[in-house]
């Protein structure tokens, strides 16, 4: 079995954290996952799965691999890998075969899924589904980090513990009204009292 990007080794035996069976490249560190070994091992994480995962450090630094915008074959029944975009600071792909189920991960993606918490989930990560909410989970995220940015952390995590008391609560809507008309009427120059008045 032939590495897919490189396309100079075969690929040899390996092991992955928790007895995840691999084949590997020694030329440019790319690893192979067949599909009867990545479910074998997803089985075993589900029995273990952390059900309240830390949030991670989105910053930290990750260069993906030159390889990772190579085209690639898959190395068992050499269909074309498809893509699927891991959102990151710098992002990178993970390849999978739609025919046999293996995947490919250039080097280092399998630590950044793993620090990520995406390495049990690979196969939806090919979803639209499972893209639009990283989409959107991202976007949150860059909005709390320019809300800290620009207030503080300790008045930006005020706000954060009343939008999350606000937005179950049945009046929450009038509660962000409120404070709308408050910043419209100071930049409008309105005085304090007469805006009270408005809102009784």
């Amino acid at each position: 079995m032939q590495c897919p990007k490189c396309k100079k080794m075969e690929l040899q035996d390996g092991m992955l954290s928790d007895n995840l069976s691999v084949k590997w490249c020694a030329e440019c560190s790319g690893i192979w996952i067949p599909t009867s070994q990545y479910q074998a091992w997803q089985e075993y994480q589900r029995r273990w799965a952390q059900q309240n995962p830390e949030p991670v450090d989105q910053d930290i630094d990750f260069i993906p691999s030159p390889y990772d915008s190579r085209a690639a074959l898959c190395p068992e029944c050499s269909n074309y890998l498809s893509r699927a975009k891991v959102p990151f600071k710098n992002p990178f792909y993970i390849e999978r075969c739609m025919s046999c189920g293996g995947i490919w991960c250039d080097n280092g993606e399998w630590e950044m899924l793993e620090y990520l918490g995406f390495q049990s989930e690979i196969e939806q990560m090919f979803s639209s589904a499972w893209q639009a909410k990283q989409r959107e989970q991202n976007l949150a995220q860059k909005e709390r980090d320019a809300l800290v940015n620009k207030l503080g952390p300790d008045i930006a995590d005020y706000v954060f513990q009343l939008a999350e008391v606000l937005k179950d609560h049945p009046y929450g809507d009038f509660a962000a009204s409120y404070m709308l008309r408050r910043f419209e009427s100071v930049k409008k120059g309105v005085p304090e009292s007469h805006q009270e008045g408005r809102d009784k």
